[in-house]
């Protein structure tokens, strides 16, 4: 949790400092185009094809030499690396799929390594416990190369050994540097960094992505790019600062307002993401309860991801998330423990049922549980705000 989020916040700054940036994350909302960026720009359809076009010349090749077929993912990888040095970016910032040690990312020896957390998330790929991920995602960290992270516990201590044994210095939030909540106005919040380390107390900022979670991520972000200056001196303090007020991250705690209908699109899909989200909606909208549209994979933690999020007075609509692996709805309501639940397949009817729900009781909308999910529903409530102002 919160890679996604870090790298384009440390993407934003690069750009602001006037540095050709390349950034590479993943999952998409609605195109595989947003996951390859320069400058801030989606990689084009045709780019992206044409580049598909070279990776899978090579693929193929491989297969036909007796190699296993490469996956999706270490294509998109390829094919973003191969795009990143056409365009000779000076900068990428690239987010690991999975764990780290053995993702397909892992090719490269990075300015800075950055391990936002560790979560149980993934574990069946990772070695199945909290040691074992983060044995994983400290196999990031390569030799001489200064770590930021915000672990915590023994994950921490797992991260320090590893620093310790390739010689790089490591920086942990809440000890070398740290931000702090200020105020929430409307579509922003400021924040205040500080590091006795780096000599900074207090420096405000203002934030647009939203979120408890994004003062931690944002803090890994600010410290990133404070150890990029370092050896790049076009990153500044005040490009640091005009960078984190224009960042976004469609779908993650996104305010999507329709007129007085209040509305937060969360692409949490995980418990740790669902109590991030449920700490979030108690910080920035305090008053009354809520009305959720949910879709949840079936391979996900249900029954530790809804006690995370609901509670006894909420208003739950169940839908089908846009996938394959997609839990009956029918099914995980009988989970739910709320006020009211009800069940609507079909995604567009779902939604007109959660606004009525939430127009008829003034309560917020809040849609989660999975970024199939959201995604979707994001494109049919930014079409009914653009219907909405003709």
């Amino acid at each position: 949790n919160g890679k996604g989020s870090v790298s384009t916040m440390t993407a934003s700054i690069l750009t602001r400092s006037g540095i050709h940036t390349g950034l590479y994350v993943s999952p998409h909302l609605t195109s595989y185009t947003e996951r390859i960026q320069i400058d801030g720009q989606y990689i084009s359809e045709e780019d992206f094809a044409r580049q598909l076009t070279a990776v899978r010349t090579i693929a193929e090749q491989m297969v036909a030499e007796g190699e296993e077929s490469p996956t999706q993912f270490e294509v998109l990888t390829a094919l973003a690396f191969l795009y990143f040095a056409e365009k000779k970016v000076e900068y990428a910032v690239i987010e690991v799929g999975l764990g780290g040690l053995l993702d397909s990312t892992n090719v490269i020896t990075p300015e800075v390594s950055v391990i936002t957390n560790v979560t149980m998330e993934h574990a069946d790929r990772c070695g199945g416990t909290l040691e074992g991920i983060a044995h994983h995602k400290a196999g990031i960290i390569k030799d001489g190369v200064p770590v930021v992270t915000a672990a915590k516990g023994m994950p921490l201590e797992i991260l320090r050994e590893t620093a310790r044994e390739k010689n790089a210095d490591i920086f942990v939030e809440g000890e070398d540097f740290h931000s702090n909540f200020v105020r929430f106005y409307g579509y922003m919040q400021q924040l205040e960094f500080s590091s006795a380390l780096l000599g900074v107390n207090h420096a405000l900022y203002a934030l647009q992505l939203l979120g408890t979670h994004q003062i931690e991520n944002s803090a890994l972000a600010v410290m990133t790019a404070e150890l990029l200056h370092n050896t790049d001196s076009r990153i500044t303090s005040e490009t640091i600062t005009q960078a984190l007020a224009i960042a976004v991250w469609p779908g993650r705690f996104e305010r999507m307002d329709l007129g007085a209908q209040r509305i937060i699109v969360d692409g949490a899909h995980n418990p740790a993401g669902m109590k991030s989200l449920r700490s979030s909606l108690d910080t920035y909208f305090p008053e009354g309860d809520r009305v959720f549209l949910l879709g949840i994979l079936k391979d996900k933690d249900i029954d530790a991801m809804l006690p995370e999020l609901l509670r006894p007075n909420d208003m739950v609509v169940m839908t089908t998330p846009d996938s394959e692996r997609a839990a009956d709805p029918g099914v995980v309501a009988y989970k739910v423990h709320a006020q009211t639940v009800e069940v609507e397949p079909d995604r567009a009817l779902a939604l007109e049922k959660a606004l009525a729900m939430a127009a008829e009781t003034g309560r917020l909308l809040c849609v989660a549980g999975s970024l199939y999910l959201v995604g979707e529903i994001r494109q049919l409530l930014l079409a009914r705000k653009e219907k909405m102002e003709r």
